[in-house]
């Protein structure tokens, strides 16, 4: 019988909890994020887990860590969130093109990889509140750079006991993205758009959760808040399980021997996906290099160069919005785990991201991240690899993905490190038509977004996605958008 994983607050707010406690309160009231006390191995050997399907490699991974959920509640969710809503046979399948295999995540509902998690996340939560006898409504507070939102939106829309609030940036998501959000059906959903960035939406909702007097407030009319967001370790866990299932592929189709290496690149902005490949490593997946891909915002980038973390500059809009992110509200897990588990010294630190905005770690901190390497790319580049790629394999990718490809050519040529690589592949061109088109160097200007769309389809031979056509002319059923300052506001009101 495996140990049973307690969670704690990465800044030290007392006392273990459950993982079906974590998950219904995503954040910790000292502002922290649930980790684990330890992370536990695999127990089927990978070449166990290569004779499986996607559903069981999940199981098998999150059971090692939702350890209070019993083997029935587990599969109930996991049967029900991966199902004939995923487009392809396979729920994540592989591409190999260029020299790397790309790992398609978006081949969910919403076309994105937050699907992955997305699609269990209101299973896991609902079952959680069973556990625990929660009678409160559970608000579901989430702040989307574009892909999170929509996502959170489909999973939890029309769940009984539950309601949803999205805040993403007015201007800071693509229109394929926002037409996404706004047509979503439910009586139970709500979309604000806020005049700021991500990291105002991300930095409001976060003050939302951890204000005492408010959740007072809420419990008394029957509510209390949870996320959708990475920093819920509902939504890590699930993401944990396609790079061990990625790995037990390659190990199945002959691509590598038992026990092999592989290097895993990620486009990220928020730091939640390759923190899951972090975990994966860590579960005993053979992974030599995490690759952290990141575009002009390279705050990251700067962080694994130099150990110190910045977010004192200029926030650029790219054509990668999902990644247009300053503060990686994931990164601090990872400082927690590499300061020895220290939840003081975190706390310190998040002090510090807090008022000057910025820390710097030890150097014994930075010589726990040497399986790290950072990478960003250009808009330049990134178009150039979009359009490279395709004319040289008619692999067609969207702009976050091509971050990850372009970051990995630059690492293997300054490296000449030829290890077996898997690129997480993260949204679907689709989703990025405009941004993909101009890359391509078909843009039109005089076209919306959807007649693109109709081009890019005839371009690269590859159909529509369903996510795509039901939008196109969908009622749109969100019109509010609010100042930063107005997000609690905004909140009361929808509750009321």
């Amino acid at each position: 019988m495996a140990k049973e994983v307690l969670y704690s607050s990465t800044r030290g707010a007392k006392g273990q909890i459950k993982a079906s406690e974590a998950i219904l309160k995503g954040l910790a009231t000292d502002g922290g994020l649930y980790v684990p006390d330890h992370i536990p191995q695999l127990e089927k050997s990978l070449r166990e887990l290569a004779q499986m399907g996607y559903q069981d490699v999940a199981f098998e991974v999150m059971k090692l860590l939702l350890t209070d959920y019993t083997e029935e509640e587990l599969k109930y969710c996991i049967s029900h969130a991966y199902d004939s809503k995923f487009d392809t046979e396979e729920i994540a399948p592989m591409a190999e093109a260029d020299g790397a295999y790309y790992l398609e995540l978006y081949h969910g509902a919403t076309i994105a990889f937050k699907d992955m998690a997305l699609s269990i996340l209101p299973y896991l939560m609902t079952t959680a509140a069973r556990k625990n006898n929660v009678k409160n409504e559970i608000v579901i507070l989430t702040a989307t750079s574009g892909d999170t939102g929509k996502a959170a939106l489909a999973g939890f829309a029309d769940v009984p006991g539950t309601r949803i609030i999205v805040f993403y940036p007015k201007h800071g998501v693509s229109p394929i993205q926002e037409q996404q959000m706004v047509t979503q059906k439910g009586d139970n959903t709500c979309v604000i758009g806020i005049e700021g960035n991500f990291d105002d939406a991300q930095t409001g909702v976060k003050k939302i959760f951890t204000d005492p007097e408010l959740a007072k407030e809420l419990d008394a009319k029957g509510f209390q808040f949870s996320s959708a967001n990475s920093i819920n370790i509902g939504r890590l866990v699930p993401q944990i399980a396609y790079y061990v299932f990625a790995y037990t592929r390659l190990l199945k189709e002959g691509r590598i021997a038992d026990n092999e290496d592989i290097n895993v690149v990620v486009p990220t902005g928020n730091f939640g996906n390759i923190l899951a490949a972090y975990y994966a490593k860590s579960m005993g997946v053979p992974i030599a290099k995490l690759i952290c891909a990141s575009n002009s915002n390279k705050v990251l980038f700067d962080f694994f160069q130099t150990g110190e973390y910045d977010r004192n500059r200029d926030f650029v809009l790219t054509s990668s919005p999902s990644m247009d992110i300053l503060i990686s509200s994931n990164l601090e897990r990872l400082i927690y785990h590499i300061a020895g588990n220290n939840a003081e010294k975190d706390a310190e630190y998040m002090a510090q991201l807090a008022g000057a905005g910025k820390y710097e770690i030890t150097e014994e901190m930075r010589s726990k991240l040497t399986d790290f390497f950072g990478g960003y790319a250009t808009e330049e580049e990134t178009f150039a690899t979009i359009k490279n790629v395709f004319e040289k394999t008619g692999y067609l990718m969207d702009t976050h993905t091509a971050v990850a490809s372009s970051v990995y050519s630059k690492y293997v040529e300054k490296t000449g490190d030829k290890t077996v690589t898997v690129i997480a592949s993260t949204a679907s061109p689709f989703k990025f038509t405009r941004s993909v088109m101009n890359a391509l160097g078909k843009g039109d200007d005089s076209k919306d977004d959807f007649a693109l769309a109709d081009e890019l389809s005839v371009v690269s031979g590859v159909e529509i996605p369903e996510a795509v056509t039901s939008i196109r002319t969908a009622e749109i059923r969100h019109k509010t958008v609010v100042d930063k300052s107005e997000m609690q506001k905004a909140v009361l009101d929808f509750l009321a």
